[in-house]
């Protein structure tokens, strides 16, 4: 029997050389633009923004399908220079990285969806 996969990707950028306020406007910008953006996104099973202060940012997607991440990463790709993470932290992705999700377990308390909560 073959069981299906979900299909990951990584978009990091470095935080160490990006300009003061740039964690914050981070968070800014997630909780009022980037969240509705993907909430409900047609192929995205689920996206976590995750940092590091001082160090990295990434968005880290889940997808359902090989075609939904292929399609994404092609489209971000083009433009990762002028995405938005890039102009906030004033340089380019330092990583995009697809990979496989082998399995995910929620647990008791569930997902909190909420950027602010």
């Amino acid at each position: 029997m073959t069981t299906p996969t979900l299909k990951g990707l990584t978009v990091r950028w470095s935080l160490t050389q990006a300009p003061a306020g740039a964690a914050q406007a981070l968070r800014d910008y997630v909780a009022e633009t980037s969240h509705s953006r993907f909430t409900g996104m047609a192929g995205l099973r689920f996206k976590t923004w995750r940092m590091r202060e001082g160090e990295w940012f990434e968005g880290t997607y889940v997808f359902a399908s090989d075609q939904a991440r292929d399609d994404f990463e092609r489209e971000f790709r083009a433009g990762a220079d002028e995405a938005p993470g890039s102009k906030l932290v004033g340089s380019g992705p330092v990583l995009i990285e697809p990979w496989e999700v082998v399995a995910v377990a929620e647990g008791w308390d569930g997902f909190a969806a909420s950027p602010r909560g």
